[in-house]
């Protein structure tokens, strides 16, 4: 393919002109004095010959490739944050730009390996993404360039975009308050390791956060909490479970994630309780389990594509160290109603 590739030398010899003028046309160069006749010779020239430019002697030129690398744990095989790719690679479009994905899986070695082969091929820059919003330790390798963190922070004061989990604290908290529930609220999903560890998780925290200032600006108090060691279905169904054996039963439940709400929902189904007549539920994330649940579950979504997407517009326009946080909005279902 290269030795029948066309040059800019053939350009400029089928439009009748310098070398060096064809480049300035083509490169947009302003103060050429070419004759707009001369301008269509040389872009016809390039059309009829399938000529494009030699992208390696531009960087040399420009010091930019039009390349970012897009480096992840395990978010490129997960069907769960593939918006981050997507958002990410309709922003790089929109710019000329190209994004090249690498996974690590965790693999420290493989990781700098990876990372190496971007940096060899002088990316413009490095977005380093994470599956679990936490905090991380980033690779030393990538600090000397551009770096925007993504679903992530670190210690490194770099610039980073997260979903804003405390205002959808608040979020979820108010649509319950709305509904006229005040008394007998109660929350699945509490979890010391997850909300005292910033390298396990950053949600965690900043949901319950969120759900306790709502409350307390509006002066109500949880009826209860349920601590779960992992927010999986049967650990909800196991809370909801024990929250139906009290001897007062809430007229509402928060779930710190979608996968409680379907294991809470399970357990109410076999009290012979139905959402939301009998409780109401709310919820966090918008797997897409959630519109499947019947009656759909009300829960704020992560907002994925338009994390990566913003992430790509900081690593091109700049930003500051200040963690851009982009709203998570609340789907509305039918799981919600006034108490009984």
């Amino acid at each position: 393919m290269g030795r029948n590739r066309a040059t800019l030398a053939d350009v400029a010899r089928r439009a009748g002109l310098s070398k060096t003028a064809a480049s300035m046309v083509l490169n947009g160069r302003e103060g050429t004095r070419l004759s707009a006749e001369a301008h269509q010779r040389v872009f016809a020239a390039a059309e009829e010959l399938g000529y494009r430019p030699n992208l390696a002697a531009r960087s040399l030129r420009t010091r930019k490739t039009a390349t970012i690398a897009f480096v992840s744990d395990i978010v490129a095989t997960t069907r769960f944050a593939g918006g981050l790719i997507r958002g990410a690679l309709d922003a790089a479009r929109e710019r000329d730009h190209v994004l090249l994905i690498t996974e690590t899986q965790g693999d420290a070695t493989f990781e700098q390996y990876a990372i190496e082969a971007m940096l060899d091929r002088q990316v413009d820059g490095v977005i380093y993404a994470a599956m679990a919003t936490r905090r991380l330790t980033v690779p030393p390798a990538i600090l000397g360039g551009p770096v925007v963190l993504l679903n992530a922070t670190s210690s490194d004061e770099l610039p980073c975009v997260l979903p804003d989990d405390e205002r959808a604290g608040r979020t979820v908290t108010t649509a319950l308050l709305d509904h006229g529930h005040r008394d007998r609220i109660a929350l699945i999903g509490r979890n010391r390791l997850k909300e005292d560890d910033a390298e396990v998780s950053l949600a965690a925290r900043a949901r319950l956060r969120g759900v306790q200032r709502a409350l307390d600006d509006a002066g109500v108090d949880l009826l209860t909490e349920c601590f779960c060691a992992e927010w999986l279905p049967e650990h909800g169904y196991a809370a909801m479970r024990t929250l139906l054996g009290r001897p007062t039963r809430p007229t509402a439940i928060i779930c710190m994630n979608d996968r409680l709400a379907f294991g809470a929902y399970q357990a109410l189904a076999e009290a012979g309780l139905t959402v939301p007549d009998d409780i109401s539920v709310v919820s966090f994330d918008d797997d897409p389990i959630a519109a499947w649940l019947r009656p759909g579950l009300s829960t704020t979504a992560l907002p994925h594509e338009q994390m990566g997407r913003r992430a790509v517009e900081i690593l091109l326009d700049g930003g500051g160290a200040a963690p851009s946080l982009v709203p998570m909005p609340l789907r509305r279902r039918r799981s919600l109603a006034a108490p009984a």
